[in-house]
């Protein structure tokens, strides 16, 4: 980026220096690459290590295995990565996806505010959902997520506030002070 903004000879001094950098970055590379290749197998390099976590699936793993649980035979040791790829699966999730996004844009618009004026907070959100279903259907299908993912969180919030405010006050362990009796003027 900086290169290009540059002509003549600013511009040959900052090439040669990005190449000089280049190269001492390539060579670093495989210096870090023939330290690690006599010690480690590609394949340990690929697979991370057992934790404490690990250590725990396959103690269960044992034992479901020693009373004779069908579940048992599940690898443990299996990613997510070794399972087959479901093509209909992803072009599913696209399909329910574009659904779910019409139907709510679709309830958001025949909630429109009937005698709202042009500054009005619903007919702004209206007109902007509107212009991005046209202009893009898939940064729509990402607000509406995010939109989704914040309701949600805001919902969580509520209601451990409604729970918060239903819980018993702490008892005050002050007397209530005593008023002076009034004094009568006769």
């Amino acid at each position: 980026m900086r290169v290009a903004s540059h002509d003549g000879e600013a511009r040959r001094v900052l090439e040669h220096r990005l190449s000089v950098l280049i190269e001492a970055y390539t060579d670093d590379l495989e210096k870090a690459a023939s330290k690690i290749a006599p010690t480690r197998s590609t394949t340990a390099l690929d697979l991370p290590a057992r934790g404490a976590l690990g250590e725990l699936v396959d103690h269960i793993a044992s034992q479901a295995a020693a009373r004779g649980d069908p579940l048992a035979a599940i690898d443990t040791a299996a990613s997510p990565s070794s399972f087959p790829q479901l093509d209909v699966l992803a072009e599913f999730k696209k399909i329910w996806s574009k659904a779910r996004t019409e139907n709510q844009v679709r309830q958001a618009l025949e909630q429109i505010p009937t005698n709202a004026g042009p500054l009005n907070s619903g007919n702004l959100v209206h007109r902007s959902l509107t212009l991005m279903r046209e202009l893009s259907p898939g940064y729509l299908e990402q607000f509406l997520s995010y939109v989704d993912a914040l309701s949600w969180i805001e919902h969580m919030n509520q209601s451990r506030g409604l729970a918060a405010k239903d819980a018993p006050q702490a008892q005050s362990t002050k007397k209530p002070a005593r008023r002076k009796p009034r004094e009568r003027h006769e």
